[in-house]
């Protein structure tokens, strides 16, 4: 109609960051699974969805430190959902993004006129306004516990975690405490992509995406630039943190006892919680060259599925920044038909494929427990140390869940350690710091057996600084010091009874 003013629209990006934050607390949605698809479905690329990811990501990270600011700017004592994730989007763009204040202001009230209507749109730019009167650090001494009376208390607030998740890193940093904000901080920072390559260098730069080697592991590079996806659907990379490289690099290095631990002797290694295959590429590639065969096991037979497609998918192993890969960059992958692994399970390949994989509860083994070289236990945890890539998780995790894994842990690094031949290998590897998922679990079943030596996992890494944890026997991974997620490594040999 002439003369009438058009109703704004929704900054696209914007509307899609919140579709996220909705599903998210509506359907219990991961927003790390959600987002691609969405993003797709809405044809938003380049900037756009660069711009999306941040805003849904970084609020999610963030929501306990902007609700604690919306509270102190707000005299409602409840918020309609649609309005308060409206206000979180606001928040975070004017306190954690190089967005200009006006524009934060401006685009949050249109999305809310959009999705709520004016009455809620007013509100929105009254609160928002009040945000924008003090920066992040500012608000953090306003809505915060004083740091010298509540350290965890203000720390909570000024990074986005949970309380009892800062004490949790506290305890693990142990004598490094003084750590703990930049631990903090790194969590909430946009991890790297990062490749473990399965085959020989996987081409120069400019066909579409930029690598450049990692620091330390020989099979990871990391993704300066570019679209990852064809490299990855090229079957010669795939994507896996450094620290996760490396925790079965410092399997396939420790030292066996008793015959068969000389180079080319070995027979058989076991990962014992595959799914859903990351490791499995790997350590296949690394057990050929030990002249071993890679049993790999899940209990869920959807997992041990995509076991067998990504071992399928390697036919060449896992190969070094530049040359060939273990074993020489050739060898058989886990070819069709069927097989048996060590033991009698049941299990991909031909005759002299290299991996077999097994659907089976690593409590209930499927094979002949005793007899492999090298054992990986990367057991099921609360996933404390990825929280970086899943922005909602630490909203979601409780005590309780830690508690809740603890016996499964501890069953899964008895059942890795029987599986051992004596003088073999287990690795116990979780993608958490907590010391209850971790030093807690290896300490109490090492002292509940004879046949066990805790062995200086750091010293297997030591190209790796600042390795040790509290218990130097043990390596953790941080990533404030070391760029990767927050993996802990055990490493314990089976000795002769």
């Amino acid at each position: 109609m002439a003369g009438q003013r058009r109703q704004p629209k929704a900054d696209p990006a914007r509307r899609a960051a919140y579709d996220v934050l909705r599903a998210v607390a509506e359907r219990d949605a991961y927003a790390n699974l959600l987002l691609p698809a969405l993003l797709a479905r809405r044809g938003l690329a380049g900037r756009d969805a660069a711009f999306a990811t941040e805003l849904a990501y970084g609020t999610l990270r963030g929501l306990g430190t902007y609700d604690a600011i919306l509270a102190a700017c707000s005299d409602r004592d409840q918020l309609d959902p649609p309005v308060r994730d409206i206000l979180r989007l606001g928040a975070h763009q004017l306190l954690a993004t190089r967005v200009g204040s006006h524009a934060a202001v401006a685009t949050s009230v249109d999305l809310a006129k959009d999705v709520c209507g004016s009455r809620a749109a007013g509100f929105v730019n009254a609160v928002l306004r009040r945000v924008a009167t003090r920066d992040l650090q500012a608000w953090a001494s306003v809505v915060a516990p004083g740091p010298d009376r509540d350290p965890s208390g203000y720390l909570a607030i000024r990074y986005g975690y949970p309380r009892w998740i800062v004490d949790a890193f506290r305890d693990a940093l142990g004598d490094a405490a003084a750590e703990l904000a930049d631990a903090l901080a790194a969590g909430n920072a946009r991890p790297d992509v990062v490749l473990a390559v399965t085959s020989p260098y996987p081409g120069p730069p400019g066909a579409g995406e930029r690598l450049a080697p990692t620091r330390w592991s020989p099979f990871g590079f990391r993704l300066e630039g570019g679209d990852p996806a064809p490299l990855v659907a090229s079957r010669r990379a795939a994507v896996q943190d450094e620290a996760s490289q490396l925790a079965a690099l410092a399997l396939s290095r420790a030292e066996l006892a008793g015959p068969g631990g000389s180079p080319g002797q070995e027979r058989s290694w076991l990962d014992l919680c595959a799914g859903p295959g990351g490791k499995a590429r790997l350590l296949s590639g690394l057990a050929a060259a030990h002249g071993a065969r890679l049993v790999a096991s899940d209990v869920r037979p959807h997992r041990a599925r995509k076991v067998l497609q990504a071992l399928r998918r390697d036919g060449s192993g896992a190969g070094p920044n530049a040359g060939p890969g273990p074993g020489g960059g050739s060898g058989s992958g886990s070819g069709g038909g069927s097989g048996s692994g060590p033991g009698g399970g049941s299990g991909s390949g031909s005759g002299a494929a290299r991996a077999a994989v097994v659907a089976a509860d690593g409590l209930r083994p499927a094979w002949r427990v005793g007899v492999f070289d090298r054992v990986l236990a990367d057991v099921p945890c609360s996933g404390l140390g990825s929280l970086r890539r899943r922005p909602e998780a630490r909203w979601r995790k409780t005590p309780a869940d830690v508690a809740r894994l603890a016996g499964l842990q501890r069953g899964l690094l008895n059942a890795a350690i029987d599986a051992a031949r004596p003088g073999g290998v287990a690795a116990y590897v979780t993608c958490s710091p907590h010391l209850a998922e971790t030093r807690q679990v290896v300490t109490a079943v090492a002292g509940s057996r004879d046949d066990v030596t805790i062995m200086d996992a750091p010293a297997v890494l030591s190209e790796v600084p600042a390795l040790r944890s509290p218990d130097p026997r043990f390596a953790q991974f941080w990533p404030h010091r070391h760029g990767t997620d927050a993996i802990f490594l055990a490493l314990l040999r089976r000795e002769a009874p």
